[in-house]
């Protein structure tokens, strides 16, 4: 006999069961209302029974679509979103330099730093002597402005934490100086390099001969950035009746003589003319004064025609004419293949750039300042290239100046190049390293009552600093005392 219901239907509840346990209700009166059929007694407040027609719900959107395509295309006008809101403006551009401005911006002071009492200000001849070693004085402000001129201040230097810029004297300024002054004092040419380990303080101690060439009133030329002559940012021209090609930078040939100017305006003031100068774009006759040469620049297209009558004027032997420091930082920039091409679509070498050929010839000995002055070049090694023949050539002349065998080249190696070496040849080296204890502390007592530093300088405080910045590194000290303190 057949079963009616499975196994698996009788573990349910039935209809019949369900009917039997429901609870009896009493039907409770209802009443018609506009709305429809309601309850008498609830709760629930009554809603509309037509939704309401907005942009959130389907009907508003279907409207809102409707309207839309009966005003024409749907996909007229409309941009892509994504992400963020629509409809936003959008930032104002920057103008053009305004990025390149803000990242080379310079700060020399700052107003919540306190003042340094009996702080000494430079002048010629603190730098000259050995009692001087491990001081800090501060910078003129006369001088404070020419080095501004010249851009002798980098953006990653730290002048903006303190009150006013100053400098700490160490065994290697006093030692440049004297060479500078020996220079001039024995109408010679000063041919140096300076090289160091990173953040050991080269480009200050390029700013220490900057600083002393314009308290002696010399002649200040100064290449702030090498690398922005060899990579192909700005504009160049071959000179006419040049062989081998040679290349003028008129832009910024234009920009380092109004730098100069500027800089030098209270010694060029004082000096005449010597030549005539017909190729000019104006008649400067003779006897006038060398400031209104350097006035004659007012157009890219004659910068290098000025720059050759007044480099002319300036290095003459001429009697009354004052020393001459040409500066460079970023040596290595200079001592390789450029990124400038030319006719052919070859590279340029740098050496073949106008003004580079001009600091190499003054740097290789094939030129000499008759009235004495100096040709200094530091060099970086944040920022720089591979130079196999610069290393090489540094090394060199470091073996050579300590009386030692110089080492020889690779013999399978090609990558040497003949126009590096030849400039190298007799430039001398100044390699600087770390700061020594006793300077270490000069420097954290000023720091201390800059109130940057928030310990107290005693002997175990300056060894760990010391320590800390690898053995005096300046740079790495600067990093664990100064960059890394919380405020």
């Amino acid at each position: 006999m057949s079963v009616p219901n499975c196994m698996r239907c009788l573990t349910r509840p039935s209809a019949v069961a369900t009917a039997a346990l429901r609870p009896f209700t009493v039907p409770v009166s209802v009443s018609l209302t506009a709305a429809g059929r309601v309850a008498a007694f609830s709760t629930t407040p009554a809603q509309q029974a037509t939704p309401q027609k907005g942009s959130k719900t389907p009907a508003g959107r279907m409207d809102a679509r409707i309207k839309r395509m009966a005003n024409g295309h749907v996909r007229v006008g409309k941009r892509l979103h994504v992400g963020g809101k629509k409809g936003g403006t959008r930032p104002k551009a920057p103008l053009p330099g305004e990025r390149k401005a803000y990242r080379k911006r310079i700060q020399l002071s700052n107003s919540n730093a306190l003042p340094v009492k009996d702080l000494a200000e430079l002048d010629g001849e603190h730098m000259l002597s050995e009692k001087n070693v491990a001081k800090v004085l501060s910078l003129p402000t006369a001088v404070i402005d020419q080095l501004r001129t010249v851009e002798a201040f980098k953006p990653t230097q730290t002048w903006g934490l303190f009150r006013d810029p100053s400098l700490l004297i160490r065994p290697e300024t006093v030692d440049l100086m004297n060479r500078m002054q020996d220079s001039v004092a024995n109408k010679q040419t000063l041919r140096l390099v300076i090289d160091g380990d990173k953040l050991t303080g080269k480009s200050i101690l390029l700013l220490q001969a900057l600083t002393q060439a314009f308290l002696k009133d010399w002649i200040v030329i100064n290449i702030p950035e090498a690398q922005e002559l060899t990579a192909a940012c700005t504009e160049y021209a071959p000179i006419p009746g040049t062989e081998p090609v040679q290349y003028m930078q008129q832009v910024y040939i234009l920009k380092l003589i109004q730098a100069i100017r500027k800089a030098n305006e209270k010694v060029l003031s004082r000096l005449t003319t010597a030549y005539a100068h017909p190729e000019l774009p104006q008649h400067i006759p003779v006897s006038s004064p060398i400031l209104a040469l350097a006035n004659a620049a007012k157009e890219p297209d004659s910068a290098w025609t000025v720059f050759s009558a007044l480099w002319k004027e300036l290095s003459s032997n001429i009697r009354g004419r004052p020393p001459i420091l040409f500066a460079l930082d970023g040596l290595h920039h200079i001592m390789k293949i450029s990124k400038y091409r030319n006719a052919a679509f070859d590279l340029i070498h740098s050496h073949d750039l106008a003004l580079i050929k001009l600091f190499t010839d003054y740097l290789s000995g094939q030129a000499s300042l008759p009235n004495g002055g100096a040709i200094i070049a530091a060099t970086s090694r944040n920022n720089c290239p591979v130079s196999a023949s610069l290393e090489l050539a540094l090394e060199q002349r470091l073996a050579t100046q300590n009386g030692e065998e110089p080492p020889a080249k690779k013999p399978y190696f090609k990558g040497y190049d003949s126009r590096v070496e030849g400039a190298m040849k007799s430039a001398q080296v100044l390699r600087i390293k770390g700061v020594s204890k006793l300077e270490t502390r000069s420097l954290m007592e000023y720091w201390a009552a800059s109130g940057l530093l928030r310990t107290t300088v005693d002997e175990v405080a300056v060894s760990e600093k010391w320590m800390l910045g690898g053995n005096g590194v300046l740079g790495e000290m600067e990093r664990a005392s100064l960059l890394t303190m919380r405020l």
